[in-house]
């Protein structure tokens, strides 16, 4: 059994600043010379790419809805692993759990929930801007809403002065919550946001490296760093052992080359899935569709993850030699699965900009958000499942895709309609899935690849 020290950061609510407290608290440990290991609760992509900046090592998510809730702990060690601390930051607030509709427990899948399986204390991140003696009961009634969920102390957000300073901890003492940080208010960072949350730290680049060093400065002069690695000390070994991909049954030599969007376009994808492809027997290469001209060299197969195509469809658009490399890839059966930003920049047009014409589907963005998790069955065969099949994903977009299912769609949404498109070795939806919780993906999209390779 192995202790790593850990704690979570969480908040009553959204918009508390436990991702400034929790990547600041990474990159502040990080500033000791310590290993740290930066987790996101939940299916979000954004956080964990500044936990990357933050820590300098890949970002894990650690969601039991996508996953399973074995699999969270094993996981965990498994991205944690050579660490020294891990800082796993909340979604939502604390006790926020998936929508009862699904036909699970209101509390799985919370901030609280991943922190039980984890066996970590919990900090709780308080807005205190308009507050005073009020966010003492704010505070206890947290910590004693689910005596399984214990709330080992608090960092207080947004204090307006010594006055104030003096006020919330003199409520707070007669709690016995520890105050591990007071912060103040401060105009010196900048995370700005977009439609679906924060502009993902592959957009920005230097500003977003800028901005994690002044999380890092920020939580370093304001929090109690001693008494945080105290605490997360505390917690408890975990004796699950930790997941690693299953390897190929059988290696295809040479190993097939598959391709991964990323830059600016794509930022949305799970360490993991990388992880498992190479375990599968593959090798994985990264390409740009904003930057590079060509795939990459021997390209067996494509994956296009998730992003902001809109955002940058003008670049998509214009370059149109990768485009033609795609539909040309596509069109002599090489494997490509897309999800979400991939399904658009393989649409004919993207807010009537040209994009690869893979499939016949025309996208547009709307005004209307659509977010939440799915469970699905897949419909039709295709490189990453056979009919039947049922996963877990979800699914974050503010566009439409027109029509929503080709003649072969790719899944069933729970009882109701269809989504999707399987056409040939071509999947791709809108639905995003995490593949530790499917693994068998990566081993039936590589042997597809590996059959193309032998071509």
């Amino acid at each position: 059994m192995v202790a790593v020290p850990r704690l979570v950061i969480a908040a009553p609510a959204s918009g508390s600043g436990k991702t400034t407290v929790a990547c600041g608290l990474m990159a502040a440990l990080r500033a000791r010379d310590l290993a740290v290991s930066g987790h996101k609760v939940g299916p979000d992509y954004i956080d964990p790419g500044y936990h990357a900046l933050a820590t300098g090592r890949p970002p894990r998510n650690l969601d039991p809805f996508l996953c399973g809730e074995d699999l969270i702990a094993p996981l965990f060690r498994h991205g944690a692993a050579g660490a020294q601390v891990a800082v796993i930051e909340g979604v939502m607030g604390l006790f926020d759990g998936v929508d009862p509709a699904l036909g699970l427990d209101p509390d799985f899948g919370s901030t609280a929930h991943v922190a039980r399986l984890l066996g970590a204390p919990v900090v709780l991140v308080v807005d205190a801007a308009r507050a005073g003696r009020s966010v003492a009961a704010l505070a206890a009634g947290f910590a004693g809403f689910d005596p399984r969920t214990p709330v080992a102390g608090v960092i207080l957000n947004q204090v307006a002065s010594d006055r104030h300073e003096r006020l919330l901890r003199d409520a707070l003492a007669g709690t016995g919550l520890p105050v591990y940080g007071v912060i103040r208010r401060t105009e010196g960072i900048v995370t700005p946001s977009r439609h679906l949350g924060l502009i993902p730290a592959a957009e920005r680049a230097a500003l977003a490296g800028q901005a994690v060093d002044r999380m890092g400065a920020l939580v370093a002069a304001s929090c109690d760093l001693d008494a945080l690695l105290a605490l997360a000390a505390r917690a408890c070994s975990l004796p699950a052992p930790a997941w690693s991909p299953p390897p190929a049954t059988a290696r295809t030599l040479p190993a097939p080359t598959i391709a991964i969007a990323g830059g600016a376009a794509f930022t949305f994808g799970y360490t993991e899935q990388a992880e498992l492809l190479e375990a599968a027997g593959a090798r994985v290469a990264r390409f740009d569709p904003l930057r590079d001209e060509d795939l990459p060299e021997g390209t067996a197969g494509l994956i296009l993850g998730g992003g902001f195509p809109e955002m940058h469809a003008a670049g998509l658009s214009a370059n149109g030699r990768l485009r033609g490399r795609v539909a040309a890839l596509a069109a002599r059966g090489a494997p490509v699965a897309a999800e979400c930003a991939g399904l658009l920049y393989l649409a004919r047009t993207l807010d009537d900009r040209p994009m690869c014409g893979v499939l016949d589907v025309r996208a547009t963005m709307t005004p209307k958000l659509t977010l939440g998790y799915r469970q699905a069955v897949a419909v039709t065969d295709s490189v990453l499942a056979r009919a039947g099949d049922a996963v877990r994903g979800h699914e974050f977009h503010r566009t439409a895709a027109v029509p929503a299912a080709g003649d072969q769609p790719a899944w069933r949404i729970g009882p109701g309609a269809v989504e999707g498109h399987v056409a040939g070795s071509v999947v791709a939806s809108y639905l995003h899935t995490h593949w530790a919780g499917h693994p068998a993906a990566a081993a039936r999209f590589t042997a597809a690849c590996a059959k193309v390779n032998a071509l």
